[in-house]
């Protein structure tokens, strides 16, 4: 597999994402899978499987993609290029290796890759690349050269779906209430050691500061949440509860939360925002309001596209904001630290 863009035709787009379970007996199979090879001990994994059952075994995130594909097929058939759209998790079905054989099988030769992940890390970028590989490998023969499009989070699309879904969050605030409230961006957490060796962060940062200026609000802040592994090993952070519990020290009402490190709704979101967050805030007597994640929003479908085109085009200057040029994952991009 390669990142570099290449004056080649692509035939087809995949969709390359997470993956979850769809009913109860899926949790535990689907949990091994994300922990293969992690030194994480089983009931750690059976405490997390607990915020699976609480909602009968579903995570949203399959049907969120299935939703997406939906739109992108839409969009790429309305405005082109009109490519068929495959699905591929890591972790659960459709899995990556079954989609590949599939795309092989029909005569795909040279598909785009779209990671559902807007930055750089080992386990938002290279992980992928490498499952990605794997599956090639385990397909053999004749498995088409995959090669992914890159880092969106500073695409104008993404910017403008998330304003627009932090807008609609803000203004569930009472307007005479809203200069004293707080935009918190929540990302899943990464240990300090994987995240020294890419931009995670700072490309976090600058997407909170492009979405707060096109609010033109002033008071924000980055957390983390859904950190795992040892306690003894540093994360991000801080962590969104203790944030939250601040805020309410510092007498601060209203809150909107808004999980810009998730591009659909993930079980991370709808257990530690949606019940343990919101319940904390009920606790502490917080207004939080919770921001859509970006989804189906037409600006993010139609950024999509944008990218599939910027690539098969090397003469259009793909679009950004801010000072960051965008660049493709090196072979060697973000370690695992």
């Amino acid at each position: 597999m390669t990142n570099q863009s290449t004056s080649m035709s692509y035939d087809a787009i995949l969709l390359v994402s997470f993956g979850g379970p769809e009913r109860l007996s899926d949790v535990i199979p689907f949990l091994e899978n994300v922990l293969k090879g992690r030194n994480v001990p089983r009931e750690r994994m059976l405490e997390v499987a607990k915020h699976y059952e609480l909602f009968g075994g579903v995570s949203p995130i399959n049907e969120e993609n299935r939703k997406l594909i939906a739109a992108l097929k839409d969009e790429l058939k309305a405005n082109g290029p009109d490519l068929p759209v495959y699905f591929g998790n890591r972790n659960w079905h459709p899995m990556l290796a079954d989609t590949i054989k599939t795309m092989r099988d029909e005569g795909v030769q040279n598909p785009l890759a779209f990671v559902t992940s807007a930055y750089s890390s080992y386990s938002s970028c290279r992980q992928y690349l490498e499952d990605i590989e794997r599956a090639r490998a385990s397909v053999g023969a004749g498995a088409p050269r995959i090669e992914k499009l890159r880092a969106f989070y500073n695409h104008p699309g993404f910017i403008e779906a998330n304003v627009a879904n932090v807008r609609s969050a803000w203004e569930r605030i009472p307007e005479d209430r809203r200069a004293d409230a707080q935009l918190v961006f929540t990302a899943h957490s990464i240990p300090d050691t994987m995240a020294r060796n890419c931009d995670y962060e700072s490309q976090l940062i600058e997407t909170g500061r492009l979405i707060s200026a096109g609010l033109s609000i002033r008071n924000w802040q980055l957390v983390f949440q859904s950190r795992s592994g040892s306690p003894n090993q540093p994360w991000l952070g801080p962590d969104v509860c203790d944030c939250l519990r601040e805020l309410s020290k510092r007498g601060t009402v209203d809150a909107v939360v808004a999980p810009i490190g998730f591009i659909c709704d993930h079980m991370e979101v709808i257990y530690d925002l949606d019940l343990e967050a919101r319940q904390l805030c009920e606790q502490i007597g917080l207004n939080m309001q919770r921001a859509a994640t970006v989804g189906t929003q037409p600006a993010f479908v139609r950024m999509i596209r944008e990218l599939i085109v910027e690539r098969l085009d090397p003469t259009i200057a793909p679009r950004f904001m801010g000072d960051r040029q965008p660049a493709l994952c090196k072979p060697d991009c973000c370690a695992k630290g």
